[in-house]
């Protein structure tokens, strides 16, 4: 029965990622398409909604859930010895480390520059220099295909790596071409004043 309802409680943080992890997605792609600044505004106070609303409690029961499970059923720290086990802790964990360092902290500085920017009544040249970070772009994007890869691991428990290995280029290459390509699709600062 203890197993059952963690894995219950598991299943539940997984969902409660999985669907902040979406809502912030959007609401970052809806933010990107906006020019007026008051929308603007509200599409950035919605992903920081999503982040503390549902991610983060959704990581603090898959923490908790995931951590009392391994202890319990899987032998603690033997679980290095299973690959499909110790590849979702070290994605987690690296998961976790990333959302609450580079991309959460990327999300509360643009909203304190779009704060900034309404309380002047115009997009700012920070605010557009902030919106044009790679690197927080590029692990935001990186989220959610590391996300559908732990839950691969999770469900299909591969004995080999080859499984995580693919998984984690597949990840790497789709956040890259996203990094690429939605910051073409919607430009900001310069590009998007020269657009017709």
């Amino acid at each position: 029965m203890a197993y059952t309802l963690l894995k219950f409680v598991h299943l539940l943080g997984a969902i409660l990622i999985g669907a902040g992890l979406i809502g912030v997605w959007m609401s970052d792609l809806r933010s990107r398409q906006l020019r007026e600044l008051n929308v603007f505004a509200e599409a950035v106070r919605n992903i920081a909604v999503f982040y503390d609303g549902v991610v983060v409690p959704g990581a603090l029961l898959l923490l908790i859930s995931g951590s009392w499970m391994i202890v319990k059923f899987y032998g603690g720290w033997d679980f290095v010895k299973i690959s499909w086990l110790l590849g979702m802790v070290v994605l987690f964990a690296f998961e976790f480390i990333e959302e609450n360092t580079v991309t959460r902290l990327y999300f509360m500085r643009l909203r304190w520059v779009t704060r900034d920017a309404l309380q002047r009544g115009a997009i700012t040249s920070e605010l557009e220099k902030v919106r044009g970070e790679g690197i927080p772009t590029f692990t935001h994007f990186l989220d959610l295909p590391i996300l559908f890869l732990i839950v691969a691991l999770g469900v299909i428990r591969p004995a080999s790596w080859t499984l995580f290995i693919v998984g984690g280029i597949f990840a790497i290459a789709i956040a890259t071409a996203l990094t690429l390509y939605i910051p073409k699709l919607y430009p900001w600062g310069e590009e998007a004043k020269e657009a017709p």
